[in-house]
């Protein structure tokens, strides 16, 4: 898979997970061309999927830690 089929794969992914905490920022805030930059050369869609789910997270936190501090 080259980069772009990689970065539809993540972004259809992401939406498909959407309320699973964090993955509406990919959906919501980034482009295909951002997604593709953000995938390394020669990345199979498993590393790149890591990859994310790493960003994704650090997203799920933070809407957590928002839901929580509301009186």
């Amino acid at each position: 898979m080259n980069k772009e089929e990689i970065a539809k794969y993540i972004y259809n992914y992401a939406q498909e997970h959407y309320e699973d905490g964090g993955w509406d920022v990919i959906v919501e805030c980034w482009t295909l061309k951002e997604i593709m930059e953000h995938i390394e050369d020669g990345e199979s869609k498993e590393d790149a999927l890591k990859h994310f789910e790493g960003v994704v997270d650090v997203w799920a936190e933070r809407e957590a830690d928002a839901v929580n501090s509301v009186w």
